[in-house]
């Protein structure tokens, strides 16, 4: 498959995937902006609240949204596999129907809002964009991921930021009736979505600290629009730079020139200075 054609399917697919999100908010909302959801029913017609726990949150949120997968699927000619185990990557692998060489990776991301500016939500909490690790580096590998990395034409990301409600208005411990369903409080409310190549909106930091998991950039603006660390240093040459980086992080040491200490190389300005490049943003690409 040549360039030409990889990086027209990808444009392609991107743009499928961005117009898809932005429904999305509507699908999951009330009139108000609160999560339609808000618990777990029984059999008898009892309704226990959700906790604001995150990991909770996100696999509801995609298990709500798992039907409007299946219709854009539908919609553009793709089959949907799911991946066999838990963590595995990617959650979701699109393959074109009419060429089966045509897959696309995608990870649906869900964090918090964590900071406003002038009123605005202006940082959320980050998101851990998949690992660094084997299947990353050795792109044949089958190891904790669906297909091979290197099969994959793209890498995408649906991101979700959401705004968290007072913790004070939720009791967990209250159980509902069915009837009082529009009086229950939601966990969340204000969502945001957007679709994105993970490169575009990767950071230079690892998203956890006792996994090998890439982070993403935390200011909002920079996540919507798909500015990233390495947009900002390199424009559409990113990618490139994103997958050197991420395949050697923390695998590289150098000495630090002010104290002399051997360390390894965990950020992208020591990576380029170990390059001999200048480790300096792109003036036209910088938030």
């Amino acid at each position: 498959m040549d360039a030409k054609f990889k990086k027209k399917m990808k444009d392609r697919f991107l743009r499928q995937l961005q117009l898809f999100t932005k429904d999305l908010r509507n699908y999951i909302s009330t009139h108000d902006n609160q999560w339609a959801i808000k618990g777990f029913i029984d059999i008898f017609k009892n309704i226990y609240t959700l906790t604001s726990d995150t990991k909770i949150i996100s696999k509801v949120i995609e298990i709500h949204l798992f039907p409007k997968f299946v219709e854009f699927s539908k919609k553009y000619g793709y089959k949907i596999v799911v991946t066999d185990k838990q963590n595995w990557y990617p959650d979701i692998t699109f393959i074109s129907i009419k060429d089966e060489r045509i897959k696309f990776a995608l990870d649906l991301k869900t964090t918090y809002i964590t900071k406003y500016k002038d009123g605005k939500p202006y940082e959320c909490n980050g998101f851990t964009l998949g690992s660094h690790g084997t299947y990353f580096v050795n792109r044949r590998s089958t190891k904790n991921i669906q297909f091979p990395y290197s099969e994959y034409l793209g890498h995408y990301v649906l991101g979700i930021i959401y705004e968290r409600n007072d913790i004070k208005k939720i009791d967990e411990t209250k159980r509902y009736n069915v009837s009082e369903l529009e009086s229950i409080p939601s966990v969340a409310k204000n969502f945001i979505f957007f679709a994105h190549e993970k490169w575009r909106i990767a950071s230079d930091k690892s998203g956890s600290g006792n996994t090998a998991n890439i982070g993403s950039v935390k200011k909002i603006k920079e996540l919507l629009e798909g500015k990233g660390v390495f947009w900002q240093y390199f424009g559409e040459d990113g990618e490139k730079w994103f997958d050197e980086y991420w395949m050697n992080y923390g695998k590289i040491i150098m000495r630090d020139s002010e104290t002399g200490q051997i360390k390894k190389i965990t950020s992208l300005s020591e990576f380029l200075k170990f390059k001999g490049l200048t480790a300096k943003k792109s003036k036209k690409e910088e938030i």
